[in-house]
């Protein structure tokens, strides 16, 4: 049975307020604790998976508690985004009005309802070059958050009949909705993740507005002097001394957090607890839910593991790791709202072949925006030893080792990047990076139970990873995973037991899971994206004249070369910006002849 307090007086909360401005160190710089115990929901993580889990309890009149280190969103990478989301949000702004009322709910600067779904995109405004905070806030009223995808491309590389081969297929562009519809939203996580991108937006901006949106209900709640529907602590984190995450002999977890500092250190980001801060106890949630990423600390201190996810990508080698290695990187250029997809056969010096896959994203009407990444084949050593750039008997920690490392990455990104744009690679080094390029290992990682305690669970990445090309792993955190929170409060309603709501919770993240690692097996050896579609697919592999079920050889035995976190968040603190020029015009036409066959290679 959960605890609940009563609502108390509105002197009641002034005088709680008064008193927690003299005791805790600080002053203003801290949050006050008003009704922070024994929540409804406590979501540790705000990102896109825990805040939209956060909304659909308050959409079903629970209160909710958000915990979160980083303080606003950082996440600079872009998504592509299915058309669920733009009817999910139209169907949390009708739940809130219905329950709450247009008094009780934020308005922008102009007093207009702050409706998630119109800030995310309506058909009387516009996309390009976006500022979201002026968005939220009202000052652009002519602009929402996404980009419309309007270019599908697919180049297809791979050699065929042992000769070099190319070809380009452009697909019809996704239908875009005019309204959020309910009936829309699929709630089988194989329809979702099958089907086509529809919207292309940055993840900062999309966590912004589901930030900006949680941050005002609390701001109004606390200046009405009535108990918050939701509390922020953007700041925190689980008490790190092993008394954050305290289980009860009911099995229920209580939950203690810590205002964090955040601090350059020795040339490391260190976080140490705010000195003079006091623990926070938020109590014994009926809910909690555990979504920070992968290598989540919290979810391992109530014994949860994960293991690596083994494939059969059906090439006659058996099950192996499912893992491949990345280099990411954002130009400003104007990719505009395109989706732009290449795959190619790479080969080693024993002539054995490998496929690797490229992905180029912009965002319609913005000349800052070109997110692309390079797969690297297995084979391909960046180590300047190996590559006689360096002397062998240099240190590896050496300024000399870090120098050419730098520059080899760079050179082999350049060269990969322009074969995805078709810009000469004399010309892409001029343009500005604000981002990379930066490796990282794709591993994916599932944990066995999504349930880590009675009362909570673990979702998101922080419960498994898959590939990450086809933006799956985002859709399936925010567009599945959250979207079971909705019904377990159902559920609840319904006079159903929170034992069985929440064992029906934990087995629908684990299946939307298991949905995202089977659509994300097809990228390890499959040639046809899955985020384009099922009907575009066919589309491309009729054109492609390749065998629409021809596997690659993935190979067996390989070592992780880079950390596991892709794009770290502690990146974006850090200054990538390499200076150059904004490539604001269209990009170059997609020749029709295969690299390998232009200009001098043509002529050996």
């Amino acid at each position: 049975m959960t605890c609940k307090s009563n609502n108390p007086s509105t002197t009641h909360y002034l005088a709680h307020q008064r008193l927690h401005a003299t005791s805790v160190p600080g002053g203003a710089r801290s949050p006050s604790l008003s009704f922070v115990k024994n929540a409804s929901f406590v979501a540790l993580g705000l990102g896109g998976t825990n805040m939209l889990a956060m909304l659909w309890t308050l959409c079903t009149g629970h209160r909710a508690i958000g915990v979160e280190l980083r303080g606003d969103p950082i996440l600079g990478v872009h998504w592509n985004i299915r058309s669920d989301m733009y009817h999910q949000l139209g169907l949390i702004d009708k739940l809130m009005l219905h329950r709450y009322g247009l008094d009780n709910l934020p308005k922008r600067l102009d007093g207009k309802l702050f409706r998630l779904a119109d800030l995310f995109y309506h058909p009387d405004t516009k996309s390009r070059d976006i500022i979201p905070g002026a968005i939220i806030e009202g000052y652009e009223k002519e602009l929402h958050m996404v980009g419309e995808i309007h270019e599908i491309e697919y180049i297809d590389d791979r050699w065929k009949d042992g000769k070099p081969h190319r070809t380009v297929t452009t697909v019809p562009p996704p239908t875009i909705p005019k309204t959020p519809c309910e009936e829309s939203i699929r709630t089988d996580m194989k329809e979702v993740l099958d089907g086509p991108s529809t919207f292309q937006a940055a993840a900062f901006s999309i966590q912004l507005l589901l930030r900006r949106y949680l941050e005002a209900l609390e701001k109004m709640d606390l200046a009405a002097g009535r108990t918050p529907r939701c509390r922020l602590f953007t700041k925190h984190r689980v008490v790190q001394d092993g008394s954050g995450l305290i289980r009860l002999p009911c099995g229920r977890v209580q939950i203690r957090i810590e205002e964090v500092t955040e601090l350059q250190y020795q040339s490391h980001v260190e976080r140490i607890r705010t000195p003079g801060s006091q623990f926070i106890d938020l109590g014994v949630p009926e809910l909690f839910s555990i979504a920070t990423g992968v290598n989540c600390w919290e979810a391992e201190q109530l014994g949860f593991q994960q293991h690596d996810v083994m494939v059969d990508h059906g090439d006659g080698q058996g099950s192996k790791v499912a893992q491949a290695d990345f280099v990411a990187g954002q130009f400003n250029i104007l990719a505009d709202g395109r989706l732009r997809r290449r795959i190619a056969s790479e080969f080693d010096r024993h002539g054995n072949e490998s496929w690797v896959r490229q992905i180029a994203v912009g965002h319609e009407g913005d000349p800052r925006v070109c997110w692309l990444i390079v797969e690297v084949p297995d084979f391909v050593s960046l180590c300047p030893k190996e590559r006689g750039l360096i002397n062998e008997n240099a240190r590896n920690d050496s300024p000399e080792y870090f120098a050419a490392y730098q520059l080899l990455l760079y050179d082999y990104y350049i060269s990969q990047a322009s074969l995805v744009l078709e810009i000469p690679p004399h010309e892409l080094r001029r343009v500005a990076m604000v981002y990379g390029p930066k490796p990282f290992s794709l591993v994916e990682r599932i944990g066995t139970d999504a349930r880590v305690a009675t009362n909570g669970v673990v979702a998101g990445d922080s419960f498994g990873n898959g590939h990450f090309l086809h933006s799956a792993g985002a859709m399936c955190g925010m567009l599945g995973h959250a979207y079971r929170f909705l019904e377990y409060w159902q559920r609840r309603a319904d006079g159903h037991c929170a034992e069985s709501s929440l064992r029906l919770l934990a087995d629908r993240i684990k299946a939307d899971t298991d949905t995202l690692l089977e659509v994300s097996a097809k990228e390890f050896s499959q040639a046809i994206p899955s985020n384009f579609g099922a009907e575009r697919g066919k589309t491309v592999a009729a054109a492609s004249g390749i065998d629409e079920d021809k596997r690659a050889k993935v190979t067996a035995k390989r070592g992780r070369k880079w950390e596991q976190a892709p794009l770290n968040p502690t990146d974006w603190r850090r200054v990538f910006m390499r200076n150059g020029r904004t490539w604001s015009d269209k990009l170059p036409k997609i020749d029709e002849r295969h690299p390998d066959l232009r200009g001098e290679k043509a002529k050996l």
